[in-house]
Order: structure tokens, then C-alpha cells, then sequence
């Protein structure tokens, strides 16, 4: 039975836990308000606002919201942007978002357990450690925004008012805190509480310096005070030069009329200017002080400003897509038509499949990543799955169509469940090239190894290697280190994070997760440390140079995959691509499916994408599916990592450019005549010439736009054009211009466009 003592306990918890949750809810609100003053205060271009979510996951949302509020604060802002790009020194300012987004998270974590666990406060203990953390870098970036404010404050006392009143930075150093208890608990949150006033203060103090700045010297001048000259130039002490009115944002210039009323009801009566100031530094403060009766007016206010903004937000994909722009579209075509006439090259077919397959379809083929899998509701009496990959249905489709043989390539996208991180996304294309059927030993995988460094070549992404491995060889490692077949594949996948991660860390996995012994982890770790030349070091292991060359080449399976390595070696390096391969025995492949060779690209240039590249041969797959097994084997390319390669190495090479349209030429017509235009683009269209047609009285609006999408030629239409049968044709390169008669136009054209 619970004493009268821990009920107290009890109580004292909640009422920290709730003062805490709601105390921090509320700052996460005003301190967006604050910032936006500062914002305005800075007078910076807020450019790198424009935060958008690329669907990554390399941006956090509450990131993105932060920012959106802030631009929606100071929209309208005549100061904002007057000053230019964010300099080196404002750092206080480029870090808002992520500042306080990573607070506005803390904050939503701690509240989403608050009420569930009041009577419970170990549960609430690691929130509010994360929140305090946040507190303190919140704390931090206010007091500097508050000091940058100062700087352009310009008014005698302010800064001395600051020095005395504002907490410093020092203040929020860390402590320690204990929470074995709920008295440890309750402790704790006090502790957290007293970090939450500290804080406070200063973003009272941030907002006090921007107001002043902002209006602080047209109040003191209401005064008869006089005010120093403000480096932004908005605080002047000549009277006689009428101030142009400060015009803000449509949210900030609320909050500062509701201040500025709320001080002048306040002080009314106020004296001289040391005074009045005093009285200023001394009453906001207390406005923003969450226990005060005038705050939850101000909360409300900005709140209302603040979902005002989150109805006109702008519509967002779904985390893990994105949209591709007129720019990417120009780089991924162009992706896409050099990977298809590789394929076709080696005399592929196209194949299409649906986007979704029966789950049982799909499910076991993947191993521990069926867990990615997409699931569909079930509304049409099946069980349906998003294709998980293209080999999947690939293989589906030989068997249910009775194949022997199949060369075919599919380019097209694929969904996985997964995280979205920085190259990672849920929505996304691959492009396969797989060879079904019997064929000389080695042949078609000599063939897809090959296809694939054709591709990467031609794309020009730069710096690549090629790992390549035999699942048979790597089923020998397992089976002489001592591991037990039906942990095959469970160990295959911890080795395959061996690119990721390193062995300590698998090995940990291996031994804790998966139930191996110390001992045989340890051998299996000698194995996988085998990594060279191909031929140099298969030949090592050929000759039995070493223990684990004499006891692979003892293992039967081991053997014939060491003599299949060898025939593609020696043919890949008659093929002259030798040189971007790699033997490695750590190559696993986490996919069930696989029986022979396994190979994957990774990109080994500046940008940090991993994999690029995959695939193996999976001799029974299709045989799941149907009465006979067809051997098999393909490639994958990880065309959206090599994209984000290709638009990288764009965007450094600024001298590239790109035909943004494949429009080549552009009919301009000065007169409001959609007839005239229209039968003039007809022409050209008819003659297959890539045309579109634009009116407008200005000629230059039509050389810009056709300069904007780098368009070669343009046709230019006008009265003394229409009334002397000519038309005049451009070249928007050099500028050159040359009558042609109007009956001949597409003679003209085609002699140029066609050389």
C-alpha cells in the first residue's frame, strides 16, 4: 500500500513531467517568432530556407517546418534580403532550422509519451535527457542571435541592460543527473526544468534586442530620447530626416504591434529614456514568461500566424520519392537511352511486368529483407506485394510461360519498405539485363559482367571496381569453418555488411544474434580477408599457397568454384576489363536465391553512395515457379545512386550545359495571330522537325526564352514579315539572321537542322 509520502512523490513527478511537457510545447512555438525577429534583424537573404524534402531522408521534417514558418513570418519583409547571402559570423541565423527542428522533435517525443506515463517517470527519463540536450543547443544559438542583434542595436544602455539581465552561455553547461528512482526521476526532470527557465530568459532576451531594434528607437523618440546610429540603418538620432516606415513581414510586423501595444498599456507613464528602457528590458521578459497571464495571448497570436502558414503549404511526395525536375529528366534520359542501347547492343529484349505481384510471388526470395516487402490491401481477393525487384518477376515469367531461353533487359521502378537515408529511397528504378537458358560454362555470366562495365563506362561516372564472388565458394568457407548448413544464409547476411560495417562488429552479430561460436566467427574471419587481383589471386589459391587455399581446394564445391572463377577471369581479361575487377572472398549477397557467381560495383569516387551495381547467377529460382529448371543469371544496375553521381559531377562541371528542351525550333510571332502560328508550326511538325510556337509583341521575350532552353534556331514572324511573304530565321548561338521567303522555310530548316 502506497504511503502518504509516495503519493506526494507521485504528485511533485507529474506536476514536473506536465510543467516540463507543456513549459517546452510552448517555447517550440515562440521561439520560431523570436527567430523571425532576429531574421528580420539580420536583414540576409533567407535562400537556404527553401528546404524541400528530397525524400532521402537527408533533411528532417521538423527541419523543413521550421523553415517554412520562418519564411511565412517574414513574408512581405522589405528587410529581409536587403543585406544579401548569409555571410560567414551569422551562423546563428543558417542554423535556425535545424536548431530549432531538432528541439520541435524533442519536444513531440517527450509529449508523445507524456500522458501515457505520468505515473512513471523512468519511462520519461530518456526524453527528457534528448530534450535537455536540445535545451541547451537552443539556449546557445538564441544568446548569439541575441549578441547579433546588439550589434545592430545602436541604443546607449541596451547592451549594458544585457550583460546584467541575460543569462550567459555558461550557464548552460551540462550536469549529471541520476535516474534510478523515481526521487532520482524527479530530480532529473527539475533539473531539466531549471535548464527550460534558463532558456527561456534568453529567447526573452532575443526577442527584447530584436524589438528594440526593430522599434525600440521610434518608441524612444515618442519619448524624447535620443538613439545612436544602428548599423542596419534603422535607428537614426537626426530627426530631421523623416524615417522611411520599416516595412516587415506580415507575420512578424503582428508580433511586434501586439508588443508594442502590450509595453505601451504596460508603461504608459513611463519617464525618460534610461527609464523607459529599463522598463522595456524589464516587462518583455514577463509577456514571454509561460506562468504570466498576458502570454497565452501572444502564444495564440502566433500560433494563428503560424497554421495560417500550414493551410498555404506548399504538397510534399511521400518520404522515400521524389519528383524529378526538367534538369534531372535531361540527365536521366539520357542515362536511360546509352543503358538501353547497351542492352540492346548485346541483343536483349525488352520486357515489362507488373508493378505489383501475388505475394506468394514474392515472399522467401529475399532473405532477411522480405521485411521491405510493400504489402497491398486486399481489396480484389488476392494477396498482392509491390515488386520488391525485376529478377523476381523475371523469373516468374519464364517459368509460367514454359521459356528454355530468355535474353532480356527491364528497366523500370521498384518499391521497398526501407528507411530513407542519403542514396536510399522507397520508390526507385533499376535496370536488369538477365541471360536464361543452357549455355557454354561461364558464357553468360562473362557476358552480364561485361554488360555491366560497358554501362558504367559509358555513363562516366569515374572511379569503379567490380567485386566479385562465387556463392559456392563462399558456402565451402562456411562449411569448413564449422557452420551448420541451415545457418548458410542467416550468415551470409551478416557477412554481406562487411562493406558497412567492420568484422567486430559482424563477428559480434554472428556470435550474439545468430548463435556461432567465438572460434568459428574467427575463421570465417581469415577467409574473408581474402581480397585481390583476380588472376594473381586465384592462381595463389590454385597452387594451394597458404591453409585456406589447401583446405578450399579439399572442399569439392570450393574446387569447381575456383575452376568457374578461373574460366571467367581468363575471359574477362581477353575482354580487356579485367583490370576492373576485384576477387573478394567477403562478397556475400544477402539474397536467398543465389548459386554461383555473385558480383557487385561500388563507385569509389568522392560522393558516397555505396553499391552502384549487382547481381549473380540463380540457377534454381525459376524452377520455384515452374517444372523446370532453367539456369540463370543477371545484373542490376543502381541507376539512381548513379545518377545522383552524374548530377554531382554536372553540377561541379560548370561549363556543361544542357539542351533543356529537344525542341530545335522555336516559331516567334509578334503578332496576337494564333491562326498565323499555328499553320507555320504545322509545317514543321508535319516535315518530323521538333517545333513549338510562341506570341509575344517583344522580340527579346522570344530570343530569352529560346536562349533558356538553348532552342538553336527560331523563326520570327511579324507584319512586314506577313505582308512581304517572308519569314526571318534566327540563329540563337551566334545571333545570326537571314530572310528566307515563306514558301521554303522548311527547305531552309531541315538543309541546317540536317546537314
Amino acid at each position: 500500500m502506497a504511503t502518504k509520502e509516495d503519493e506526494r512523490g507521485v504528485s511533485s513527478l507529474q506536476e514536473a513531467i506536465l510543467t516540463l511537457d507543456q513549459h517546452s510545447l510552448a517555447l517550440s512555438t515562440i521561439a520560431v517568432a523570436v527567430a523571425a525577429l532576429s531574421c528580420e534583424v539580420s536583414g540576409v537573404d533567407l535562400e537556404a530556407f527553401d528546404l524541400s524534402d528530397s525524400g532521402d531522408g537527408s533533411l528532417a521534417k521538423e527541419d523543413i517546418g521550421v523553415a517554412a514558418d520562418i519564411k511565412a513570418m517574414v513574408n512581405g519583409s522589405k528587410l529581409v534580403g536587403s543585406k544579401g547571402k548569409i555571410k560567414p559570423g551569422l551562423e546563428s541565423i543558417s542554423e535556425i532550422p535545424e536548431i530549432i527542428g531538432n528541439f520541435r522533435e524533442a519536444v513531440k517525443n517527450l509529449h508523445s509519451v507524456t500522458r501515457l506515463v505520468l505515473n512513471s517517470g523512468k519511462k520519461v527519463a530518456g526524453k527528457a535527457v534528448l530534450l535537455e540536450f536540445e535545451l541547451r543547443s537552443l539556449g546557445e544559438s538564441s544568446w548569439n542571435r541575441a549578441r547579433l542583434n546588439l550589434s545592430s542595436a545602436g541604443i546607449d544602455g541596451l547592451k549594458s541592460l544585457f550583460d546584467k539581465d541575460c543569462p550567459s552561455g555558461e550557464s548552460l553547461t551540462n550536469g549529471e543527473s541520476s535516474t534510478n528512482s523515481n526521487k532520482d526521476c524527479e530530480r532529473l526532470l527539475g533539473e531539466v526544468n531549471e535548464v527550460l527557465k534558463t532558456v527561456w530568459k534568453i529567447v526573452a532576451w532575443e526577442a527584447v534586442t530584436a524589438f528594440v531594434v526593430l522599434e525600440g528607437g521610434e518608441l524612444l523618440n515618442e519619448k524624447g530620447g535620443q538613439v545612436a546610429e544602428s548599423d542596419g540603418g534603422d535607428l537614426k538620432s537626426d530627426k530631421k530626416k523623416k524615417k522611411k516606415k520599416v516595412v516587415l513581414g506580415k507575420g512578424t510586423s503582428v508580433i511586434v504591434e501586439l508588443i508594442k501595444d502590450w509595453l505601451m498599456a504596460k508603461r504608459a507613464g513611463a519617464g525618460d529614456n534610461s527609464e523607459f528602457l529599463e522598463r522595456l528590458a524589464e516587462d518583455l521578459p514577463l509577456l514571454l514568461d509561460p506562468k504570466s497571464s498576458d502570454f497565452n495571448t501572444l502564444l495564440q497570436k502566433v500560433k494563428e500566424i503560424l497554421e495560417s502558414n500550414e493551410s498555404r503549404r506548399m504538397p510534399k511526395t511521400p518520404k522515400g520519392t521524389r519528383d524529378f525536375a526538367k534538369e534531372q529528366m535531361v540527365i536521366r534520359k539520357k542515362a536511360f537511352s546509352t543503358i538501353t542501347n547497351i542492352f540492346e547492343r548485346h541483343c536483349a529484349t525488352a520486357l515489362d511486368t507488373p508493378a505489383f505481384e501475388l505475394r506468394e510471388t514474392l515472399m522467401g526470395k529475399y532473405g532477411e529483407d522480405s521485411k521491405l516487402v510493400y504489402d497491398l490491401a486486399d481489396q480484389g481477393g488476392e494477396l498482392c506485394c509491390l515488386r520488391y525487384d525485376l529478377t523476381v518477376p523475371f523469373a516468374r515469367y519464364v517459368a509460367m510461360n514454359g521459356l528454355t531461353s530468355f535474353k532480356r533487359y527491364h528497366i523500370d521502378k521498384v518499391w521497398r519498405r526501407d528507411n530513407p537515408s542519403k542514396g536510399r529511397y522507397r520508390e526507385f528504378y533499376q535496370c536488369d539485363f538477365d541471360i536464361a537458358g543452357q549455355f557454354e560454362k561461364m558464357g553468360p555470366d562473362f557476358e552480364v559482367v561485361r554488360a555491366l562495365i560497358e554501362v558504367l563506362d559509358a555513363l562516366n561516372i569515374g572511379d569503379y571496381e567490380i567485386k566479385l564472388n562465387h556463392r559456392k565458394l563462399l558456402d565451402g568457407v562456411l562449411e569448413i569453418c564449422g557452420v551448420p548448413p541451415e545457418k548458410f544464409r542467416s550468415i551470409c547476411s551478416s557477412i554481406d555488411k562487411l562493406d558497412k560495417q567492420s568484422f567486430e562488429q559482424v563477428k559480434k552479430e554472428m556470435v550474439e544474434q545468430k548463435g556461432l561460436s567465438v572460434e568459428t566467427a574467427d575463421k570465417i574471419g581469415t577467409f574473408v580477408k581474402i581480397r585481390g587481383p583476380p588472376l594473381e589471386l586465384l592462381s595463389k589459391l590454385m597452387k594451394e599457397e597458404g591453409n585456406e587455399a589447401n583446405e578450399l581446394l579439399k572442399h569439392e564445391a570450393s574446387k569447381e568454384a575456383l575452376s568457374d572463377l578461373m574460366i571467367l577471369f581468363e575471359a574477362l581479361e581477353k575482354s580487356r576489363c579485367i583490370n576492373k575487377v576485384v576477387f573478394d572472398l567477403s562478397l556475400a549477397r544477402g539474397l536467398d536465391y543465389y548459386t554461383g557467381v555473385i558480383f557487385e560495383a561500388v563507385f569509389k569516387g568522392g560522393v558516397q553512395v555505396g553499391s552502384i551495381g549487382a547481381g549473380g547467377r540463380y540457377d534454381n529460382l525459376i524452377g520455384i515457379f515452374g517444372n523446370k529448371q532453367v539456369p540463370a543469371v543477371g545484373m542490376s544496375l543502381g541507376i539512381e545512386r548513379v545518377l545522383t553521381i552524374m548530377e554531382e559531377k554536372v553540377q561541379k562541371d560548370k561549363n556543361q550545359t544542357f539542351q533543356l528542351s529537344e525542341t530545335q525550333v522555336l516559331v516567334g510571332v509578334l503578332e496576337n495571330q494564333l491562326g498565323i502560328a499555328a499553320e507555320l508550326v504545322s509545317e514543321l511538325w508535319d516535315a518530323n522537325i521538333k517545333a513549338e510556337f510562341k506570341i509575344h509583341k517583344k522580340v527579346m521575350k522570344l530570343i530569352d526564352h529560346a536562349s533558356s532552353l538553348n532552342i538553336p534556331w527560331m523563326v520570327l514572324v511579324g507584319e512586314r514579315e506577313l505582308n512581304e511573304g517572308i519569314v526571318k530565321l534566327k540563329n540563337i548561338a551566334n545571333k545570326d539572321e537571314e530572310v528566307i521567303p515563306r514558301g521554303k522555310i522548311v527547305e531552309e530548316l531541315q538543309a541546317r537542322l540536317n546537314p
